[in-house]
């Protein structure tokens, strides 16, 4: 049984414009959550309100926090599109890019966030199944993604009472992977599907119930709950 209600709780999504974040916002609204997403894009729509400002710029964060006053759920999905190069392919600026919006912008996002945040509040990251499932080409997803584990588990204990967690995605049916309905993109998901115990890749709504788990059991802290439909096997 969950810990807390999100009925009223301030639930506040950087990267909550499309994707993954965009479910994660919808699925807090029908939970009774007030949800707040912020992107470089404004435009939400129905009961969610929408603040522009871009993970990398902080005082535009500073600003938006400000605005909203108390946060008691706060959630980071925001991240660069970034190819797999292998070493002999990896470009400096690519690299700084990834890092820059997932990592760094993840981090400067929560400490300005910190007068907001209250008491007992949820933090919850974002990383991916390459931190822990590796290959060529991985190099760049992997060494990011593993890094934003490493530090909710190291914030989780400095942060406390508060709670600190990481929601780790495996391959999810996004317009990461092309426009929806797209031959290319539908025959990938079948393909990479078919490789899955599960028989099937996974939905925005699959991994959104991992961040309502997240923030409703107030017991799970320092947890990266993976969502790869057997992936890492």
């Amino acid at each position: 049984m969950s810990d807390t209600s999100l009925k009223n709780q301030q639930v506040v999504v950087i990267g909550g414009t499309s994707g993954i974040g965009r479910e994660v916002a919808n699925a807090a609204l029908q939970r009774g959550a007030i949800v707040t997403v912020i992107g470089r894009s404004a435009k939400a729509g129905g009961d969610i309100r929408a603040i522009a400002a871009d993970v990398t710029d902080n005082a535009a964060l500073v600003q938006a926090f400000a605005a909203i006053g108390r946060i008691d759920h706060l959630v980071l999905t925001a991240g660069a599109r970034v190819g797999s190069p292998k070493l002999t392919e990896l470009q400096r600026e690519e690299l700084e890019l990834a890092f820059n919006v997932k990592l760094f912008g993840s981090l400067f996002a929560i400490q300005a966030a910190l007068p907001y945040l209250t008491p007992n509040a949820s933090v919850t990251l974002t990383s991916g199944l390459l931190s822990r499932k590796f290959g060529p080409g991985g190099l760049l997803k992997s060494t990011l993604n593993a890094a934003v584990e490493a530090t909710a588990k190291t914030l989780a204990k400095e942060l406390a009472p508060r709670r600190v967690n990481v929601v780790s995605p495996g391959v999810i049916d996004t317009e990461l992977w092309g426009e929806a309905g797209a031959e290319s993109r539908v025959a990938a998901m079948a393909r990479i599907g078919k490789g899955l115990p599960v028989g099937r890749v996974g939905t925005p709504q699959d991994v959104a119930q991992a961040y309502m788990l997240a923030m409703e059991n107030g017991f799970v802290s320092g947890a990266v709950l993976d969502i790869e439909g057997g992936g890492l096997l």
